[in-house]
């Protein structure tokens, strides 16, 4: 008996056309990417080469020198860590405030819930710099300026509006039964909220910490409004007047930024699936 070969039928136009798509869509992701990291690429191309001018700087470093970091450490050290303590009781204070903000407006019949809400978006409207001054006279008054718990509480406020509205997203969700059973097994409010509401909560208090921090980390106008000495420096404002007096030492500049922007990349990196999970676990009731 005769055997018949049998050829290959050819993918399907849809097919193939789901595939170009599909390439297209990856090539396109990667382009953007790259403008959006090269920058970072940049600025790390220039603290590795401190000796180059600023117009000088090759687009791939020769060689590693690390004397750049060096005198970013020796000079900026303290200043990251006065950035960590601030934005850490930052964090605490976000968090303090607008979670249980955020339990009563989702779970308790609050009137006008939906107006506080909004209230609470439209203050994420003022610019800094309106907040900034009229924080400065009210500090003055009260002995905050070049404070600690100062710059940390007009840093927990960038934070507080959107953790508010992320948390009350999410406790919404929370099933009115569980809240109930917590009550007939005799917990307390405040009992059922620490016990059940916030480990129930967990990925958007992650969330809206991290948030509040890199609000925190990154300020820059209440660092430089709310402090009048060097008692009080973080590293945006460290990096600002190091600018103004080392301006031709842009290497020591950079490597500055790069080593502020570790701890805000590692803590992203180590909670991005909280992240994901924090922001997309109210959407879905």
């Amino acid at each position: 008996m005769a055997t018949t070969t049998q050829t290959p039928a050819a993918p399907a136009p849809a097919t193939v056309r789901r595939t170009g798509r599909s390439w297209g869509a990856t090539v396109f992701g990667v382009v953007v990417l790259a403008v959006m990291l090269f920058p970072l690429y940049w600025m790390v191309n220039t603290a590795l080469q401190p000796d180059a001018g600023l117009v000088d700087v090759g687009p791939v470093p020769t060689g590693v020198d690390l004397s750049g970091f060096t005198s970013a450490l020796t000079e900026q050290g303290t200043n990251l860590l006065t950035s960590l303590a601030v934005a850490l009781g930052a964090v605490a204070i976000c968090l303090a405030i607008s979670a249980p903000a955020a339990y009563g407006l989702a779970q308790f019949s609050v009137r006008g819930s939906r107006t506080i809400v909004f209230g609470t978006l439209i203050t994420q409207m003022v610019p800094g710099i309106v907040i900034a001054n009229a924080l400065y006279s009210a500090y003055v008054d009260l002995g905050l300026v070049n404070s600690y718990f100062g710059l940390m509480l007009a840093d927990a406020s960038l934070g507080i509006p959107f953790a508010i509205v992320l948390m009350r997203s999410f406790m919404v969700s929370i099933p009115r039964e569980v809240i109930e059973a917590a009550e007939v097994d005799g917990a307390g409010r405040i009992r059922t909220f620490v016990r059940v509401v916030l480990p129930m909560s967990r990925n958007s208090l992650i969330t809206a910490g991290l948030f509040s921090f890199l609000y925190a980390w990154s300020d820059f106008m209440f660092a430089l409004t709310l402090n009048t000495t060097d008692d009080v420096k973080p590293i945006t404002l460290g990096i600002y007047q190091y600018i103004g007096a080392h301006v031709g030492d842009w290497g020591s500049v950079m490597a500055a930024s790069v080593l502020s922007a570790v701890p805000a990349a590692v803590l992203l990196v180590l909670s991005q699936k909280y992240i994901a999970a924090g922001i997309t676990g109210g959407s879905v009731k």
